[in-house]
């Protein structure tokens, strides 16, 4: 398997939960649990990029590598300004691992490493089965509709695709698995990320706020493996935050 670095890009900013990155969890920052994560991954290194002086002294205090950056538009666009202080080569791969992730497998990691290197794609992420009906329809869930080269063809926060049955109908779980929850790591090498980083937002992008829409605006391939090992959602609100606590408390 060829080498991979994560670079983990940390904002402070939440309209949901602020400061959520650097919020308690069974006695380590947020984001030392993420940074935790992807060094089991066997990553050749591990970087956090924040634009906020608080999350880097933080991750200054538990020894984790870290570069400020300016202000970005969304996570990858961070992950590439990171990457070009970094000097890294074109052909570098690099995996995105969102700073609210502190449950994300280390074999997940991998997986979407490896599947980065495919000659035919720009991008690699990965997805899981929908659980439920009601997380169909949850806009905090996006979903990805996937086609047969295993190439995603859309991501949203609506239910997809439409269905005019409603829950209870005998056949609205099967409406539900068409789509799956997709999950929020990414892999590219270098020298596709400088070019996604350099194209302008596209309105699809804004009004979803999902910045996977921008590769698949500007026709770009990304590939969605169906997880090795499914991590819970990730924290977005107090109530996400209580439960990965008590997640981590009742392991040993």
């Amino acid at each position: 398997m060829e080498k991979f670095r994560v670079i983990i890009p940390a904002r402070y900013d939440s309209r949901r939960l602020p400061g959520k990155v650097l919020r308690d969890i069974a006695g380590k920052p947020m984001l030392q649990r993420v940074v935790e994560c992807a060094r089991a991954s066997g990553a050749a290194a591990v970087t956090v990029a924040t634009d906020d002086r608080r999350i880097l002294r933080a991750a200054q205090k538990f020894g984790g590598e870290v570069i400020l950056t300016g202000e970005c538009a969304c996570g990858t666009d961070r992950v590439a300004a990171a990457a070009a202080q970094l000097g890294l080569d074109d052909a570098e791969i690099i995996v995105n691992v969102q700073a609210d992730e502190p449950e994300m497998p280390a074999a997940l990691i991998k997986q979407v490493a490896q599947l980065a290197t495919r000659e035919d794609v720009d991008i690699a992420t990965a997805a899981a089965p929908l659980e439920s009906h009601a997380q169909w329809t949850d806009a905090a869930a996006v979903k990805v509709i996937i086609d047969a080269r295993g190439l995603a063809i859309y991501f949203s926060r609506a239910p997809l695709p439409h269905s005019d049955r409603k829950s209870g109908d005998k056949n609205s779980a099967a409406d539900d698995l068409i789509a799956h929850r997709h999950i929020g790591i990414y892999a590219y090498r270098y020298g596709y990320l400088k070019k996604f980083a350099a194209r302008p937002q596209c309105d699809l992008e804004r009004a979803e706020k999902l910045e996977q829409l921008r590769a698949l605006h500007y026709g770009d391939k990304i590939a969605c493996a169906n997880a090795v090992a499914i991590p819970p959602p990730g924290v977005d609100t107090a109530v996400d935050l209580q439960h990965a606590r008590a997640r981590y408390e009742l392991k040993p």
